[in-house]
């Protein structure tokens, strides 16, 4: 059985509860938490997922679903998943991601996320968190993810777009002026690559791009849109990306929902 729309009961917190949790408070907490990335990860990622995994309870019941995280990396969005009583598997193509925060194997696979080794229909959700840019064929790992999900279920998907403020992640803002020189400048200030190599590592992705993709799964009659909106901005604040343009600078890091026909 895939995901049915929850309803709202009374073990959903108000925090939880949807669209509710999208208020200018919750974005300040997380663009406060965004400041300690590079300095206390753990507490950062452990909070994104929670608020992730509230974001994906609207459109899936989770307890007791068979949910599939790609890319999971440390594992902190398959430990918020559980919290909520999925059953979360993952799958991670770099295993050194996996050793960071002490990480074992677990019910998880080493593996490449564009060629899954699950059968179609398997999973009631497929999600990914700040994955899709890393990816150099991202639209292949979007049809992967949308083939193992049943019919009714759901595909969750959230990524950083290159031109938002942070598309560069570490060399931003001087991936304004081309990824390889703020490569190369951040090698030079630091003495060090960036941890995310410009064409091999970091893809410049755009907004507009996984929309196409997005409404092309809905015109073929594959997958329903259920939303897009800028994924850490308050509910008020999700017409930016019906504008072209200005949804490339302003959303930051886009979020899809769609629901597998």
């Amino acid at each position: 059985m895939g995901c049915e729309k929850p309803e709202t009961s009374s073990r959903m917190s108000f925090r939880d509860s949807g669209r509710d949790q999208a208020t200018l408070s919750r974005s300040v907490e997380l663009f406060r938490a965004f400041r300690k990335e590079q300095t206390d990860p753990a507490y950062f990622y452990e909070l994104l997922a929670r608020d992730t995994v509230a974001q994906m309870s609207k459109y899936c019941e989770l307890e007791n679903k068979l949910v599939l995280d790609v890319g999971g990396g440390p594992g902190h969005l398959a430990k918020a998943l559980r919290e909520r009583g999925a059953r979360a598997a993952f799958i991670e193509y770099e295993p050194d991601e996996l050793l960071e925060q002490g990480r074992k194997l677990g019910c998880g696979i080493i593996g490449d996320g564009c060629e899954m080794p699950f059968a179609s229909a398997t999973f009631d959700l497929a999600c990914s968190s700040n994955v899709l840019e890393h990816v150099p064929e991202p639209f292949r790992m979007l049809d992967e993810m949308l083939r193992v999900v049943r019919p009714g279920g759901v595909l969750f998907v959230a990524f950083t777009n290159w031109h938002s403020p942070w598309g560069g992640h570490e060399t931003s803002p001087w991936h304004y002026f081309g990824g390889k020189r703020a490569a190369r400048r951040f090698e030079r200030r630091h003495g060090r690559p960036p941890k995310n190599h410009y064409g091999s590592s970091l893809f410049p992705l755009q907004v507009s791009h996984v929309l196409a993709w997005a409404h092309g799964q809905h015109t073929t009659g594959t997958a329903e849109l259920i939303e897009a909106f800028p994924r850490y901005y308050p509910h008020w604040a999700r017409w930016v990306v019906s504008i072209p343009i200005l949804r490339e600078l302003a959303t930051w890091n886009l979020a899809i929902a769609m629901r597998r026909r």
